[in-house]
């Protein structure tokens, strides 16, 4: 999905939301801890509220445009400079507010603030580093005007470097998952694509052989036989025919009314219409795909009355079956034949009418019996979704690629597995890197504060033994069993308890307090998973344990509850936030993302498959141009007679032709001998008697190359009027199939085969042909490859 410069719809979406979410948050922020900020001031002696308002309320003004910015973008540098000018009014906020409450609604404003910047300027690091430099030098220069005559305190700088870098890295692990999740949606993506475009061009080329049987093979062995006196249903049944092979197959995806099109069934003309007795309630609203179907398949079944029930009369009947069902029966009261008999190379029951309606998930079926009739039905059923074939290709109709609802769930779920799994990682980087550099360091600092020490020590143990235990199961990709998650959240709260109940009176989330802003990372990776309520009540409880452990020491005033305020905000309330960030990632982002690509890849498939159509239609026309279309023309506009006997001779051969196409698709063990088999049906249903000898063990031969050995053979038999012998001989190093025509028609205007669409003749494939008086012998042999290494039998 990423190539070069271009993002993927997981990676956009995933900085389009931490975008948000930044401006969100650090707006949020700064007005909680502006607010609480001035309740401080206001409790304190000497605060200058005036001067705190005029420096906050600009920031907050700040913060407006950039919320507003979210819906009307402005340019960058604008941006950015109303970004510094935030963390620099704030900072600078620390001599007007005054004492430790100033101190640390900075800190946390500015801290969080300079998080948000690596989320809001995700891909543009170096202004989110340079805004990250700037809170830090107006926290620096800040805490020297308030405190001319202390040295400035770094250790909130330090802590607030490790926070921008904790974010940066937490963000560039998130997006490599989502680029990741990309990668591999791409990939499937190709795959479902090329299988999509596969199918869509085998159902186009099934329908395109039952159309080319219907018309053009169906018109040109009727001529090629001869046995009409009245030809005057013959041009334009020819030019109907060219009308339907140059038609351009599309995405039937809309609606037809079977009714109405069943009306036009035609009956044909002079000896050979059939009067059609109708009985069809309509409308029949029903896809186009399977309308046409049933539409093509009626109209092939009247074709075959005509020509073979000896009658020429036939009811045809069509109702709705159920509420999503169709029904519609062809029945006549002729000679009738035995199923069971007829050969499976004749395709116009077997393609044109039953493959038909199986490739768009319905049905037919033909029930007959020799002097009873016969009757054809053709079933279909709308069940509301995409039935499959046994090769896994869709019944659609024509073909259309829609993406199944099951893959659509497929791909969100990876996704947000994928996306899960990179927030899981962050959580865990920031349990272990605060636990080990902020928490270790003020637990060791004030070892002499704890009543007891080994309390808070073994606390920290515990920590450290939970971020162990669900580190070790997400780094081997499995999920945390439910009793180890619930045993882990019990002892992260039990460590909370402890170190609270366990703190000196006025100590609460101050330097020694290591364990309050550490606590919510460890619950935040193990709850990952889940709903952000239920992470938002575990901090509930984790701040109500530390709220019952202040009052419990003495009711703080309303300046020490202002900054118990502020500092749970800055740690509570950004462990929140990255909660709700998670939850719209795995519940919003992640399907968006999905039904994006969906959309992304049902287009593209769309493209590709009607460019594959496209120039498919394209070779086959072009190889009709050659000798069916010449002959369509000729015979559509009376340029060519059905009474010229080189006429109805040329007719034999393309008819023969076609006959040896439909067969290249059969499932069968011999598939050079399928070919030949049923060009020879055609010569003997023209009256030639025909023997077929077969020499030697068949092997595998590639289909351009059958191609080129069946149709010397295809030519000789459709120009021989009375006998012929064929004979396909299998050597080691060699293929020869070779036909003897007696009393076989000089071959006068004749054209030549044409090479198979796309193809070039095979240069191993050679013909020779020899005419003796009214015999031709015919030979085309190929040179079968020999592997290396490997004996012949």
């Amino acid at each position: 999905m990423r190539g070069g410069g271009h993002e993927g719809n997981s990676e956009r979406l995933v900085n389009r939301t931490v975008e948000r979410y930044g401006v969100w948050l650090r707006s949020a922020v700064v007005g909680l801890c502006g607010v609480l900020g001035l309740v401080w001031a206001g409790d304190v002696d000497d605060a200058d509220v005036g001067a705190a308002v005029s420096l906050l309320a600009p920031a907050a003004l700040a913060c407006g445009v950039r919320l507003w910015a979210l819906r009307r973008p402005l340019p960058s540098a604008l941006r950015w400079t109303l970004d510094a000018a935030l963390v620099l009014l704030v900072g600078l906020s620390q001599p007007a507010l005054g004492g430790e409450g100033a101190n640390a609604m900075v800190e946390v404003a500015v801290g969080i603030s300079v998080i948000a910047f690596q989320f809001e300027w995700a891909r543009r690091p170096v202004a989110g580093a340079a805004l990250a430099v700037a809170g830090g030098v107006a926290c620096v220069v800040g805490d020297l005007l308030s405190s001319p005559a202390q040295a400035p305190d770094l250790v909130p700088l330090v802590r607030m470097l490790i926070q921008v870098g904790l974010s940066r890295a937490g963000y560039l692990i998130v997006r490599a998952r989502a680029r990741a999740a990309d990668r591999s949606a791409a990939v499937r993506a190709a795959l479902r694509r090329e299988a999509d475009v596969a199918a869509a061009r085998r159902a186009t080329e099934r329908e395109y052989l039952a159309t080319l049987h219907d018309t053009a093979s169906a018109t040109l062995l009727m001529v090629s036989q001869g046995d009409s006196q009245d030809w005057s249903w013959l041009p334009p049944r020819a030019r109907e025919d060219l009308e339907a092979l140059s038609a351009m197959p599309g995405f039937e995806t809309g609606s037809v009314d079977l009714a109405a099109l069943l009306r036009c069934v035609p009956e044909g003309e002079g000896r050979a219409r059939v009067r059609l007795t109708t009985r069809i309630e309509g409308p029949l609203t029903m896809p186009s795909g399977p309308g046409l179907a049933m539409f093509n398949g009626v109209r092939e079944a009247v074709t075959n009355v005509s020509r073979h029930a000896g009658v020429r009369e036939a009811e045809l009947s069509a109702w709705r079956e159920g509420a999503n069902g169709v029904l519609v029966e062809l029945s006549d009261r002729g000679r009738g034949f035995d199923p069971d008999t007829v050969p499976a190379r004749r395709r116009g029951i077997s393609g044109s009418i039953v493959g038909r309606m199986r490739a768009v998930g319905g049905t037919a079926t033909l029930t007959s019996r020799p002097g009873a009739g016969t009757r054809v039905q053709w079933h279909w059923q709308d069940r509301g979704r995409a039935p499959r074939t046994g090769n896994g290709e869709q019944h659609t109709g024509l073909p259309r690629p829609p993406r199944t609802p099951a893959q659509h769930t497929a791909a969100i779920r990876f996704i947000r597995g994928q996306l899960l799994y990179g927030s899981q990682l962050v959580a865990l980087l920031i349990c272990l890197v605060w636990q080990f550099t902020i928490s270790l360091r003020r637990l060791l600092a004030h070892q002499g504060v704890y009543d007891p020490a080994w309390a808070q020590n073994a606390a920290f143990v515990c920590l450290v033994a939970v971020a162990a235990t669900g580190g070790a199961s997400l780094l081997r990709g499995r999920r945390i069993p439910s009793a180890v998650r619930g045993w882990c959240l019990g002892a992260v709260l039990a460590a909370s308890a402890v170190s609270a109940y366990t703190l000196p009176p006025h100590h609460a989330t101050g330097p020694a307090d290591w364990a309050f802003g550490v606590v919510g990372w460890h619950a935040l990776f193990l709850l990952a998973d889940l709903r952000v309520r239920v992470y938002a009540a575990f901090l509930g409880a984790h701040v109500g344990i530390n709220a019952a452990a202040v009052f419990w020491h003495g009711t703080p005033t309303a300046a020490e509850a202002a900054v118990l305020g502020i500092a749970t905000v800055g740690s509570c309330g950004l462990q929140l936030s990255v909660g709700v960030l998670m939850t719209r990632l795995l519940r919003d982002t992640a399907p968006a993302a999905g039904s994006a690509a969906a959309r992304e890849e049902e287009l593209r498939t769309r493209e590709r498959i009607h460019e594959h159509l496209q120039n498919d239609h394209k070779e086959r026309y072009r190889a009709l141009t050659a000798t069916t279309v010449p002959l369509l023309v000729g015979l559509g506009h009376g340029v060519l007679s059905p009474h010229d006997e080189e006429v109805r001779l040329r007719c034999g051969v393309e008819g023969t032709r076609m006959r040896r196409l439909f067969a290249e698709g059969d499932a069968v063990a011999d598939p050079l001998l399928n070919e030949l088999r049923a060009c020879v049906e055609v010569a003997e249903h023209q009256g030639v008697k025909v023997s077929l000898a077969v020499r030697g063990r068949p092997g595998e031969v590639p289909v351009e190359i059958r191609r080129e050995l069946v149709d010397p053979v295809a030519v000789t038999l459709g120009r021989t009027r009375s006998a012929a012998r064929v004979t396909v001989v299998w050597t080691p190093g060699a293929v020869r199939v070779s036909v003897v025509g007696v009393d076989c028609a000089d071959e006068r205007t004749g054209p030549a085969a044409v090479p198979s669409p796309g193809r070039g003749a095979d240069r191993r494939v050679s013909v020779v042909r020899t005419r003796h008086g009214e015999s031709v012998w015919a030979e085309a042999s190929w040179s079968r490859p020999v592997p290396s290494g490997v004996d012949l039998p």
